[in-house]
């Protein structure tokens, strides 16, 4: 009888410690997802800010490119119609000191607005270089400093 009490007694502890470690191991489980949750909620943190960042260098340099082809563009136009202009005058014009006038002003206007759509270029240039430089940078160092931040505590 005693060793049946005994079995009874080592069945019914192994039977709790069994219990118990089913126990931590379903807690444990739950404690790791919570952590990998979080992991993944700080992955996404992180990210989203890099997207964040990618979408402003993206719309920067769309908007430097819309610039730059506006200008390209309207350049073109401009060509044409001081092409079509000047050459109206030098075909229709019968007065040869009037003719070479024309050119020299055609001259001089070919090269001013030349150097003018230059200019708009190189301003819209200087433009995306100051703003990735200022505001694109800037958010750059943030997302670093956040990140050493969290590393370093």
């Amino acid at each position: 009888m005693s060793t049946l009490i005994a079995s009874a007694t080592l069945l019914t502890a192994s039977a709790a410690g069994l219990s118990y470690t089913y126990w931590q191991l379903l807690d444990s489980r739950r404690r790791l997802r919570v952590i990998n949750s979080h992991r993944i909620a700080a992955h996404s943190a992180i990210q989203k800010s890099r997207m964040d960042l990618l979408e402003v260098r993206n719309r920067a340099k769309l908007l430097e490119e819309t610039v730059t082809g506006g200008a390209t563009a309207v350049e073109k136009v401009h060509k044409a119609i001081s092409s079509t202009t000047f050459g109206l005058i030098d075909h229709f014009s019968r007065d040869d000191q009037f003719r070479q006038t024309a050119r020299k002003a055609r001259e001089t206007h070919d090269q001013t607005s030349q150097q003018i759509y230059h200019g708009v270029r190189t301003t819209n240039r200087a433009l995306h270089i100051l703003a990735d430089t200022l505001i694109i940078g800037q958010a750059e160092k943030r997302i670093i400093s956040r990140k050493h931040k969290k590393r370093h505590p």
